[in-house]
């Protein structure tokens, strides 16, 4: 082994302990690790950027700008109205919600099919008083499996053509994938509609329709209090009060002469004899308590119910991957000041966070109830990266527009290049281009649509996965696998590439797997003296099969709080679908793609 070498396995260790220890982003991991890689001579300055121009991270970035057009064109809404019928039993709801979900996966990114569906399954699990458990990790499991069919279904499918490019100067095509994944894809369904729904516990989460579940006991969290007339708070505003309490302290009403004023302003001024409804922890207004700024009241029976009026609504939304919220907190947001909605409360994974509300530091998944007038919310809630988690009380994106053109611009996009008139890349910057001309979206829901840290992620660690080739290490870690797993058949060795890519993807992300094991499959097919194809191929299969964890894909993280699932849960159903994958995908392999 080459000094060279050495450092390179030292360098992509660490970047994988990194990755599953999960305390810094993984975007930051990658762009350390490619700074290491440059500054200890294993990747050229010069080459150390050239993955942010590879044809892998523009598709990629394309492919979430189409998403977006298509999640906003409203054609989705006349779609979804099939599934009524599919209610009448749990096998039917879950095939007909998967079924979809996992079309619509076929051919736009995983979190956009997911973020289609998410509302739509949560309104059926109401409506037919089902427990969402049985539904959520399904539908999350079916985008995942949806991305298999086609090149543009996920990214790890991009990343392996564009090295196909590399080693055979031709990519994948955009129904290459299709031989294998769709019928995997069928049988994952098959299976989750059939069997796997059952292996799944009843959660205590509930499906809510615009803020109407159980999820969130708000009743025991609100607080009135009058403000006396003697009270330096007379005549000062509802922010005022606010920052006193640290933003750890919500007004969502006001009691003024018998008459309910909901959702107050920040501006809204405070006027004695006012009976102020606050949401929060009894403990931050107890000196306010004894500077008599403000009294403690009998029970007047108001309710959580009351939160709610004509024109103000209760919602309930989750924190999306790549939202501007991640990492900050109520308090350092100043989100009543700013957005003018009340945070209300926060669940994460079915609990509630020990510390303060104003505290918390948001993580993508993370359930938010939040209060305020129904306008306001369907703006702010996609401008802070916000999924409403029920279509009742609130408009999903605030417009619909162009309901056929953008899937239009998109059929045209995937024709030509499916045809061959142009390469992948250029046909769906082109959609793009086309996509804003038209003005079937703005330009700052192109911008604002993109996962920029996976955008960087892909383009520092494809430096790193060609300085596995040019070092000679992915002839080195093939060779090893061959000679461990010598008496081992083909397709043996296929499961086994199959099997360790699952595993990496569950524990990193299913980009970097794609990135470390494509050129360490090409190395063991020059060592077995076969095409490169059958082991690219299942690469593909097993870096897009990231079950077993919530952490392996955006898609199962969300799908976790509102679910009601434990880390655990996930095996239940994630171990015995990688069994069906592995037993259905590898024969495809051998037939499809072995001379």
């Amino acid at each position: 082994m080459t000094l060279e070498q050495t450092i390179l396995f030292l360098i992509i260790a660490a970047t994988m302990g990194l990755f599953i220890w999960g305390r810094l982003r993984y975007d930051i991991v990658a762009v350390v690790a490619l700074l290491v890689a440059v500054y200890c001579g294993v990747v050229s300055a010069e080459d150390a950027f050239r993955g942010f121009g590879h044809p892998a991270v523009i598709t990629v970035a394309a492919v979430f700008i189409v998403s977006r057009a298509l999640q906003i064109s409203g054609l989705v809404d006349l779609l979804v109205s099939v599934l009524a019928p599919a209610n009448r039993n749990m096998t039917l709801q879950v095939g007909a919600i998967g079924g979809l979900a996992m079309a619509f996966s076929a051919f736009m990114n995983n979190i956009g099919a997911l973020a289609l569906m998410l509302p739509v399954a949560l309104r059926q699990s109401l409506d037919s008083r089902r427990p969402p458990s049985k539904i959520l990790m399904p539908l999350s499991f079916a985008t995942l499996l949806g991305g298999l069919i086609t090149l543009i279904g996920t990214p790890p499918n991009i990343i392996i053509a564009a090295f196909r490019m590399d080693v055979a100067g031709e990519p994948f095509a955009m129904f290459d994938f299709t031989p294998v994944g769709l019928p995997v894809a069928i049988a994952g369904l098959a299976f989750i509609s059939l069997v796997g729904w059952r292996l799944l516990p009843v959660t205590r989460a509930t499906a809510t329709a615009g803020g109407q579940g159980t999820r969130f006991q708000i009743e025991a969290y609100l607080i009135e209090s009058t403000v006396p007339a003697t009270s330096d708070l007379v005549g000062a505003q509802i922010r005022d009060l606010e920052r006193l309490c640290q933003n750890e302290i919500t007004v969502v009403a006001i009691i003024r002469e018998g008459r309910r004023l909901l959702a107050p302003a920040g501006a809204d001024g405070i006027l004695a004899n006012d009976i102020l409804i606050l949401e929060g922890d009894p403990m931050v207004l107890e000196r306010h308590f004894q500077d008599e700024r403000l009294e403690a009241i009998s029970d007047t029976g108001f309710s959580a119910k009351e939160l709610r009026g004509e024109h103000v609504t209760l919602v309930e939304a989750i924190v999306m991957p790549g939202s501007p919220v991640e990492g900050q907190s109520m308090r350092g947001l100043r989100m009543h000041e700013r957005y003018g909605v009340n945070l209300l409360a926060l669940a994460r994974e079915d609990r509630k966070p020990a510390l303060r509300l104003g505290s918390i530091r948001f993580k993508r998944g993370d359930v938010l109830l939040m209060q305020g007038d129904r306008g306001t919310l369907s703006e702010v809630l996609p401008a802070i990266g916000c999924l409403p988690l029920a279509r009742r009380g609130i408009s999903m994106t605030g417009r619909r527009r162009k309901a056929i053109l953008a899937p239009a611009i998109f059929l045209i996009a995937i024709l030509a290049a499916a045809l061959g008139l142009v390469s992948v890349p250029v046909a769906f910057v082109s959609a793009v281009a086309a996509l804003a001309i038209t003005a079937c979206l703005t330009l700052r829901e192109a911008y604002d649509s993109v996962e920029w840290p996976l955008i960087v992620l892909l383009g520092a660690l494809l430096p790193l996965g060609e300085a596995l080739q040019t070092t000679g290490a992915t002839v080195l870690i093939a060779e090893g696998i061959i000679t461990l797993a010598g008496t081992l058949p083909i397709w043996g060795m296929i499961a086994l590439v199959v099997a360790c890519s699952m595993l990496l993807s569950d524990l990193i992300h299913n980009s970097p797997t794609a990135v470390l094991m494509a050129p360490i499959s090409v190395a063991m097919a020059e060592g077995l003296h076969l095409p490169p194809e059958p082991f690219l191929m299942a690469v593909a299969l097993g870096a897009a099969s990231p079950y077993l964890t919530p952490i392996g894909h955006q898609s199962n993280t969300l799908v976790m709080a509102p679910g009601g699932y434990r880390f655990a849960d996930y095996w239940r159903l994630g171990l015995p679908l990688d069994l069906v994958i592995l037993v259905v995908g590898v024969p495809l392999i051998m037939l499809v793609w072995i001379p």
